[in-house]
């Protein structure tokens, strides 16, 4: 989930500075795409695990702050 300025900045763009964004970021992320299927999917999944492991991490403490609050 992105933050609420994040999105708000993004709304806030021209349709061309989307456009320059997406395409920036492609660029970036390129070479995630390149190699052996094997290995270009070993990347995906290091990807998922980082970031299922990432959103485990947030619920817990969004839960614990909740239990302290409540």
């Amino acid at each position: 989930m992105l933050h609420p300025e994040t999105l708000e900045a993004y709304r806030r763009m021209t349709p061309s500075e989307r456009l320059r964004l997406t395409l920036e970021m492609t660029r970036e992320n390129g070479p995630r795409f390149r190699g052996a299927p094997e290995l270009v999917e070993g990347r995906f999944e290091l990807l998922r695990t980082q970031n299922d492991d990432r959103n485990r991490r947030m619920l817990a403490a969004i839960a614990r702050r909740a239990r302290a609050i409540g």
